[in-house]
């Protein structure tokens, strides 16, 4: 990403209702996947700060700017280094944790997931967010390298090739999904600027509110802004 990004999302990511929204479905998949915990990608580590204390986990983050906040805000060891090639052993860990990393245009998603692959244990899970649907590809995902938007199935077959078994994948950030389409084809059509940013209080709790009442809900809706993956490792 660039420099600026990573600023910006080490100033906002406590309180955005889309970091907060992302961090509690990771939290929700986290329950129950064994340990040790990779958060491969780990930006400046504001999903890492909220693993709880009593499990062992580390970040690996390409970006060194990135990798000294994380550090410092996580209180986690962050190994600088490259998720297409991992500086670590084979099986070593129980889940890995990639949100909005492959998609990266840095990435190579097959390579990727073959690291990946080969870190974690048998039986060991990787938990995966992508975004979803090329159609909406933005400014921002220029601002951020994202080279690929995915949808659910795509991701599927995308795990499956790698010789992940999918446990879980469901679409998120559905209620919202038609405002999303809207800034991002229409209202910020001619904007370069990113949409991470600090929104006034009473947006951002609206906004957390509707990815709070979407995430209660018994059944899953057939779209949204985001896929959530877990997939074991036979």
């Amino acid at each position: 990403m660039e420099p600026d990004e990573y600023a910006r999302m080490d100033q906002v990511e406590a309180r955005m209702w889309w970091y907060r929204a992302l961090h509690a479905r990771l939290l929700d998949a986290l329950t129950g996947s064994p340990g040790p915990v990779l958060d491969a990608g780990c930006g400046t580590g504001g999903f890492l700060s909220l693993v709880r204390s009593d499990r062992v986990a580390i970040g690996l983050e390409w970006n060194a700017m990135a990798a000294s906040i994380a550090a410092a805000k996580s209180r986690r060891p962050v190994i600088r280094g490259s998720i297409n090639e991992m500086p670590f052993a084979a099986n070593v860990f129980g889940t890995v944790i990639a949100a909005d990393v492959l998609c990266h245009a840095a990435v190579e998603p097959a390579r990727a997931l073959t690291e990946i692959r080969r870190v974690l244990r048998p039986g060991g899970h990787l938990i995966v967010n992508m975004p979803a649907f090329r159609e909406l590809m933005s400014t921002h995902d220029a601002q951020v390298h994202n080279a690929r938007r995915l949808s659910a199935g795509e991701t599927q077959a995308m795990l499956e090739d790698a010789g992940f078994r999918l446990v879980h994948i469901r679409y998120w950030n559905g209620l919202l999904l038609p405002l999303m389409i809207a800034h991002r084809k229409f209202f910020g059509r001619s904007s370069d600027r990113s949409d991470v940013a600090a929104f006034p209080p009473w947006l951002d709790r609206m906004l957390h509110g509707m990815t709070e009442l979407e995430r209660r809900l018994p059944f899953p809706l057939p779209a949204g802004g985001s896929v959530l993956a877990i997939a074991e490792r036979p």
